[in-house]
């Protein structure tokens, strides 16, 4: 989770990509209000991690400026996320 307190950016929890396990298979962004780059790159870095570890991930409700941004960046291809 991020938080802000004043001019600090207060990250706290994992940040780690060990949640995904076996039992993970769906990465889903109904919640995300507001996006940017990092948001493109995190999700490359989890489906990347997936395939590394063998296991079957998905993305799901791609905000659309993300599937822009991933556009922009040539990259849409890889984030081929389900609209649930």
């Amino acid at each position: 989770m991020i938080t802000r307190n004043g001019e600090r950016l207060l990250i706290e929890g994992a940040v780690t990509i060990a949640q995904f396990d076996p039992g993970v298979t769906v990465l889903d962004f109904k919640g995300v209000t507001e996006v940017d780059s990092s948001a493109v790159a995190l999700a490359l870095e989890c489906l990347r991690e997936a395939s590394r570890r063998k296991l079957a991930l998905s993305l799901a409700n791609l905000p659309a400026s993300m599937r822009n941004l991933a556009q922009l960046y040539a990259v849409s291809d890889l984030l081929q996320g389900d609209q649930v």
